[in-house]
């Protein structure tokens, strides 16, 4: 037998192994039988778990918030957020309160693409348009001038709405099934502040300081899912 085709049996003896291997790592590898679109429908619904120990490290506002979201296609999803809350501002030369209820709606698109139907980990950019009403009470404040003593006064009660566009992104994760907890980051920008008058509230439930025309802000979300349509 010639060296060459001993050379050439050797060589495919050796290589047989890891051909095998990669044909079974084929063969087990996830396969996309249907677009990612096509896997399913998911209804989530989120409570922000940040709102209430912020509520507790503070006794001057308190809010709470929740959401819910719809897969649409292509790594889409409709936005609804809400919730209510309330703020006092107590000084000695000026104290009022606040109420506010609060819509936010939007999308979120996904950045990593879904593999198979139960795959719905994600991180996520997004935009939203809020709207807040708000209930001002009527506000007193004191002026106290060293000439002329001091003078005292109140504002009367108002209510307005608040409306603002915002920026978010953030994560969300399945730690059990269908239980899933996430965060978002907001950069959010006023559109409204002149509806505000002399005196802007304190805080707006949904947005933030009042007095601000763009704000920052952070969710902590544990959500839960329902799914069908999935494979």
């Amino acid at each position: 037998m010639r060296p060459q085709l001993i050379l050439l049996l050797l060589l495919a003896a050796m290589l047989q192994p890891w051909a095998g291997n990669a044909q079974t790592d084929s063969a087990s590898a996830p396969k996309l039988k249907k677009p990612p679109e096509s896997y399913g429908r998911q209804l989530r619904f989120g409570f922000d778990m940040s709102k209430p120990v912020s509520n507790l490290l503070q006794d001057t506002r308190s809010s709470y918030e929740a959401s819910v979201d719809y897969y649409l296609r292509k790594e889409v999803y409709a936005v609804l957020e809400g919730g209510f809350g309330n703020a006092v501002y107590e000084y000695p030369d000026l104290s009022y309160r606040t109420t506010a209820t609060f819509f936010r709606a939007g999308i979120d698109k996904t950045l990593i693409k879904r593999l198979t139907g139960n795959d719905w980990d994600a991180a996520f950019m997004g935009i939203r348009y809020g709207i807040a009403f708000v209930n001002r009470q009527e506000a007193t404040y004191s002026i106290i001038d060293s000439l002329w003593g001091t003078t005292s006064g109140s504002i009367p009660a108002k209510a307005f709405m608040a409306h603002w566009v915002e920026l978010t992104g953030g994560v969300r994760v399945e730690v059990l099934r269908n239980v899933m907890l996430g965060w978002n980051i907001r950069g959010r920008f006023l559109i409204s502040d002149n509806a505000f008058g002399d005196l802007s509230p304190v805080a707006i439930a949904g947005y933030g300081k009042g007095d601000r025309s763009s704000v920052f802000d952070f969710n902590f979300y544990l959500c839960y899912a329902l799914r069908w349509g999935a494979d």
